[in-house]
C-alpha cells in the first residue's frame, strides 16, 4: 500500500503540467473578438483555420520551395466563391478545346466552317445559319448563300480572315472555297494559328483571375492580410494550373499538325 501511495505522489503534478500545455495549444480568440473563441466566434474560428494554411507563407530566398495553398471555399464563401472561379477558368480551356477541334485540322472539312462568325447588319451570326455549306470535291468547298444574299460579301470575308488560310471567291450568291494542299507550309500556319488561338485564351484567363482577385480585394478593411494574402495565391495557383493545361493542349496540337 505504502508503495502504492508513493507512486501516485507526482499524478497532480503531472496532470497540471498536462493541462497547461493543452491550454498553451488553444488557439487564441482574435484582439477585439466581442466573443471566446470556443464559444462560437465564426470570423475567429475561420481566422484561425486560414492562419493555419499560412506556415510557409511567402517563402524568402532562392531555393526555398511554397507550399501550395489550397483553402476550404465554405471558409471564404462571404468573400469569393471560388468553385465559379474554377468552373470560369474551366470554361475558357474547353472553349480553346473545341476551337482547336474546330479549326486546326489538316484538312479543312466542311463542319470546320460552321461557326465562323459573320457580321452582318442585323448583328454576327454563325456561317452556318445564313449559307448551306458543302464539300464539292476533296479540293472544294461550297457555301451557299441563296437564302441570304446580302449578307454574301460578309461570309466571304469571315472566312478570308478566319485564320484557316483559306481564300474564297465569290460567285453571285454561291461562296467558292478552295481547300489548299496539306503542304508544310499549311502545316506551319495551322501550328501558328494554334499558338494565337492559345494566346487568345489565356488573355480570357487573365480576365477571370483579375476579375477574382478584384472582388477578394474589396474585403481589404474586413478581413486579416494573411487572408487577402492566401486568397490572391489560391486564384493565382488556380490560374497558373489553367494555363499549364493550355501549353500542354498547344504541345499537343502542335505535334499533330506538324507531324
Amino acid at each position: 500500500m505504502a508503495l502504492a501511495l508513493r507512486c501516485l505522489r507526482p499524478l497532480p503534478s503531472l496532470l497540471h503540467r498536462s493541462s497547461c500545455a493543452v491550454t498553451r495549444a488553444l488557439p487564441q480568440a482574435a484582439r477585439g473578438c466581442p466573443a471566446p473563441l470556443l464559444e462560437g466566434c465564426r470570423q475567429c474560428v475561420q481566422q484561425m483555420l486560414l492562419s493555419r494554411q499560412l506556415a510557409t507563407k511567402k517563402a524568402k530566398g532562392k531555393g526555398q520551395s511554397q507550399a501550395k495553398v489550397n483553402i476550404s471555399a465554405a471558409l471564404v464563401e462571404d468573400i469569393i466563391n471560388l468553385k465559379e472561379t474554377s468552373e470560369d477558368m474551366q470554361a475558357v480551356i474547353e472553349a480553346l478545346k473545341e476551337d482547336f477541334s474546330r479549326n486546326l485540322s489538316v484538312r479543312t472539312s466542311p463542319g470546320a466552317l460552321d461557326h465562323i462568325t459573320v457580321m452582318t447588319k442585323d448583328g454576327k451570326f454563325p456561317l452556318n445559319q445564313l449559307g448551306q455549306i458543302s464539300q464539292k470535291s476533296p479540293q472544294l468547298m461550297i457555301v451557299n448563300m441563296t437564302s441570304f444574299p446580302e449578307s454574301t460579301a460578309a461570309a466571304a470575308k469571315a472566312i478570308r480572315e478566319s485564320g484557316m488560310n483559306l481564300n474564297p471567291e465569290v460567285d453571285g450568291t454561291m461562296i467558292r472555297v478552295p481547300l489548299p494542299k496539306v503542304t508544310r507550309e499549311h502545316r506551319e500556319n495551322l501550328a501558328k494559328l494554334a499558338k494565337q488561338l492559345t494566346n487568345k485564351s489565356k488573355e480570357a484567363l487573365r480576365k477571370v483571375r483579375s476579375k477574382s482577385i478584384t472582388q477578394v480585394k474589396k474585403f481589404k478593411s474586413k478581413v486579416s492580410e494573411d487572408t487577402i494574402w492566401l486568397l490572391e495565391k489560391q486564384i493565382q495557383q488556380m490560374a497558373d494550373e489553367a494555363a499549364t493545361e493550355m501549353d500542354k493542349l498547344l504541345a499537343a496540337k502542335t505535334k499533330e499538325l506538324l507531324g
